[in-house]
C-alpha cells in the first residue's frame, strides 16, 4: 500500500512566488498541471478538510508527488502552463479547443487599417503581433490603444457600410476615419504610435503619461493621476518580456546551487525555442566543494551515462569549469554532434538562466527543511552533544543593525520536523550603546529567558549563539542571572577563514571549543539555523530602519535617490505594478541597470 502524500510537510517548504506545479500519482503519471500567482497558498486550497468539488477530491487522493515551477511573473506561469497541457494533455485538465493556439493582435492593410484579435491561421494580410497570454490581455491592451491613438477596431463590413459617426466616435474612442472626419496622414501618425508600442518601443508613450500624471498630481487633480497610472500599468503589464517564448534552438539550462546540507542541479529542458519542462537532481557531496566542480560532475554523468539520452545543440550554465572543454569533445566524439556550453548569456536565454537558478534555489531549501533530512540531522547533533536523544527544540540568537542604526534581535526556533516560524521573534533593542552586540544580546537573552523565570513560555533543550566567545560569555551571564536551568549552550563562530564548513563551536564555556568535519549533518543544521537566524534578524532590521525613516521600501536599495525612485514609480505607474514586475521588466526602466534591478527586485520580495 503506497504511503499517503504528507501535504503538510509538502506545504511547509513550498515558495509564495508565481509558478506552475504539475501532480503526479504513484505510478509517476501527470495527473494535473495548473499554475498560480502563489504556488503555495493555490496548493493549500487543494488540501482544504471541506468544501471540495468531488472532482479535486478524486485528483487530490490520487496525488503522490508534487513539482513546481518557479516563474518571474504570472505570465510567464500562464505561458509554461499552456505549453505543458498541450504537451502532456493531463487527465484532470480542462483541454479547450482552442488550448493549440495563442491570440495576436492583427493590424489590417489599408489605408485606415483596424486593430483586433486573431487566432489560428494567418491568412489575412497586414502585421500579426504577438503571441499573448490571453484574449484578455489584449482586450485590455486594444482598449487602452483606442483611447489613446483612436485607432478603429470595428469589423470592415462594419465600417463600409457608415454614413454617419458611430458611439465610438461620440465617446472620443475613434476619429472617424468612415466617413472621412480626420485625414489619410493623421490616422498613419496614429496606427505609427499603435506600432511603436505593439513592437515593444514604447518609451517615449510611457514618458508622456508620466509627465501628464506628474502634471495632473501637482494640480491636485487626482482622478485624472489615478487614470493616467492605470495606463501606464496595463502598458507595462502587456509588455511583459515573456521568457517561456521567443526563444530559439534546443537548449539544457542547467544551475547548481550548493548550500550547507547539500547541493541541486535544476535542468530546464527547451526544445524549438520553447520550455518543456523541467528536474530536479540532488547529488551527493561535500560543503567543501566548488560549483563549477559539482556542475561538471554532474554534466559528465548526465550525457556521457546515458548515450540514448536526448542531446540539444547547446548548454547554458550558471558557473563556469575550466573542464568544460574537455566535456565537450568527450560528448561529441561520443554522440556524433556538435555542442556548445555557454555562460555569459543575453535576452531570452539570460532569462531561462536565472529561472533555473531561481528554481534550484528553491528546490534545495525545500530539500533541506525536508522531514526526513531534519530528523537524521538533529540524531547527529544529538551523538556530537552526548545527548541521551535528540533535543526538541532548538532556538539561535543574532543580531543586525547598521552602524548602531535600528539594532534587532532576532530568535528563530528549530524542532525535528523543521522551522517553527509560528515561535520565531524579533526584539527592537533599546537604550545600549549603538554598535554595542554584546549588550544588544544582553537585552534580548534578557527579555526572552525572563519568561521562563515568570512560568512562561518553553525552555530550549540547545541555546545558540551566533557570536564567538564573547557573545558565549554573555549568553552564560544572562542564564546565571535568572536562575534559567540547565541547557546546552552552543556558541557559533565563523573560524580565521569565515569560510562555511570552517566553524569553530563552543560547547558551554570558551574552554570547550571543537570542529566538525565539512560533512558532518550536525555541522549541517547548525549552520542552517544560523543563517536562518541571520536572516530573520536583517528582514526586521530592514524593516524598522524603514519605518524610522519613514520612507518607501526603495529607499533601502542603495543607488536609489529621490529622482531616480520618483522617475521608476513613474515608469511602472506606482510601487504595486513596480513589485509584480520582474528583475528583467525592471532594469528596462531608464537608467537602472541589469544589477540594480536585481537589487530592487530582491528588496520588494525579501521575506
Amino acid at each position: 500500500m503506497s504511503t499517503p502524500f504528507d501535504s503538510s510537510a509538502f506545504l511547509a517548504t513550498c515558495s509564495g512566488r508565481p509558478g506552475v506545479y504539475r501532480m503526479f500519482d504513484g505510478e509517476a503519471r501527470l495527473l494535473y498541471v495548473g499554475k498560480a500567482k502563489n504556488l503555495k497558498k493555490r496548493l493549500a486550497s487543494y488540501f482544504r478538510k471541506t468544501g471540495q468539488a468531488p472532482k479535486t477530491a478524486a485528483l487530490v487522493a490520487r496525488i503522490a508527488q508534487i513539482e513546481t515551477t518557479i516563474t518571474a511573473n504570472e505570465t510567464e506561469a500562464l505561458l509554461l502552463e499552456q505549453t505543458l497541457i498541450k504537451e502532456w494533455r493531463p487527465p484532470y485538465n480542462i483541454l479547450l479547443r482552442d488550448d493549440k493556439s495563442y491570440p495576436y493582435v492583427f493590424l489590417s492593410d489599408g489605408d485606415f487599417p483596424r486593430l483586433g484579435i486573431h487566432r489560428g491561421a494567418k491568412k489575412a494580410k497586414g502585421r500579426y503581433f504577438g503571441p499573448y497570454p490571453s484574449a484578455l490581455a489584449i482586450r485590455e491592451s486594444l482598449s487602452l490603444l483606442q483611447k489613446t491613438f483612436l485607432v478603429r477596431q470595428c469589423e470592415d463590413s462594419y465600417y463600409k457600410n457608415r454614413t454617419r459617426p458611430c458611439l465610438q466616435y461620440q465617446i472620443k474612442c475613434c476619429k472617424g476615419p468612415c466617413v472621412g472626419l480626420v485625414s489619410p496622414e493623421e490616422y498613419a501618425e496614429d496606427v505609427r504610435h499603435s506600432v511603436m508600442f505593439l513592437d515593444g518601443r514604447s518609451n517615449a508613450l510611457s514618458e508622456e503619461l508620466s509627465v501628464s500624471m506628474e502634471k495632473a498630481s501637482m494640480a491636485l487633480e487626482f482622478e485624472r493621476a489615478a487614470e493616467l497610472r492605470d495606463q501606464i500599468a496595463m502598458l507595462r503589464r502587456v509588455q511583459d518580456q515573456q521568457s517561456m517564448e521567443g526563444g530559439t534552438g534546443d537548449v539544457d539550462v542547467v544551475a547548481v546551487m550548493l548550500n550547507p546540507g547539500g547541493a541541486c542541479v535544476h535542468l530546464i529542458s527547451v526544445r524549438g525555442g520553447r520550455v518543456l519542462g523541467s528536474k530536479n537532481f540532488f547529488p551527493q557531496v561535500a560543503i567543501e566543494e566548488e560549483g563549477g566542480d559539482v556542475l561538471m560532475a554532474f554534466l559528465a554523468q548526465y550525457y556521457l551515462g546515458n548515450a540514448e539520452r536526448d542531446l540539444p545543440s547547446e548548454l547554458i550554465v550558471n558557473v563556469q569549469h575550466e573542464d568544460f572543454a574537455t566535456l565537450v569533445e568527450a560528448i561529441e566524439s561520443l554522440r556524433g554532434r556538435s555542442l556548445t556550453i555557454s555562460h555569459r548569456v543575453r535576452a531570452t536565454r539570460a532569462r531561462w538562466q536565472q529561472l533555473a537558478v531561481t528554481n534550484a534555489e528553491q528546490a534545495l531549501a525545500a530539500r533541506l527543511a525536508n522531514r526526513e533530512h531534519m530528523t537524521e540531522r538533529f540524531e547527529a547533533l544529538a551523538t556530537v552533544l552526548e545527548m541521551d536523544e535528540p533535543p526538541q527544540r532548538m532556538e539561535c540568537f543574532d543580531i543586525s543593525h547598521s552602524s548602531g542604526e535600528a539594532t534587532v534581535a532576532s530568535c528563530v526556533v528549530f524542532g525535528p520536523e523543521g522551522p517553527l516560524k509560528s515561535d520565531y521573534r524579533r526584539f527592537n533593542i533599546e537604550g545600549v550603546t549603538a554598535g554595542d552586540d554584546y549588550a544588544a544580546m544582553h537585552q534580548a537573552l534578557t527579555r526572552r529567558f525572563s519568561k521562563i523565570k515568570d512560568g512562561e513560555g518553553k525552555l530550549p533543550d540547545v541555546l545558540l549563539v551566533d557570536g564567538g566567545k564573547g557573545q558565549l560569555a554573555m549568553a552564560r551571564e544572562v542564564l546565571q542571572e535568572l536562575a534559567v536551568p540547565d541547557l546546552i549552550l552552543l556558541g557559533v563562530a565563523k573560524g580565521t577563514t569565515r569560510k562555511p564548513g570552517l566553524e569553530v563551536l563552543y560547547l558551554n564555556d570558551a574552554a570547550h571549543e571543537f570542529t566538525l568535519p565539512g560533512n558532518s549533518p550536525a555541522l549541517h543544521l547548525i549552520q542552517q539555523i544560523r543563517d536562518e537566524s541571520h536572516r530573520f534578524a536583517i528582514t526586521g532590521h530592514r524593516a524598522r530602519r524603514g519605518k524610522a525613516r519613514r520612507t518607501s521600501t526603495l529607499e533601502e536599495v542603495a543607488g536609489i535617490g529621490p529622482k531616480r525612485r520618483r522617475e521608476l514609480l513613474n515608469h511602472f505607474g506606482g510601487l504595486q505594478e513596480l513589485s509584480r514586475a520582474s528583475a528583467e521588466e525592471i532594469a528596462k526602466a531608464p537608467g537602472i541597470s541589469k544589477k540594480l534591478a536585481e537589487l530592487i527586485y530582491a528588496t520588494l520580495h525579501s521575506e
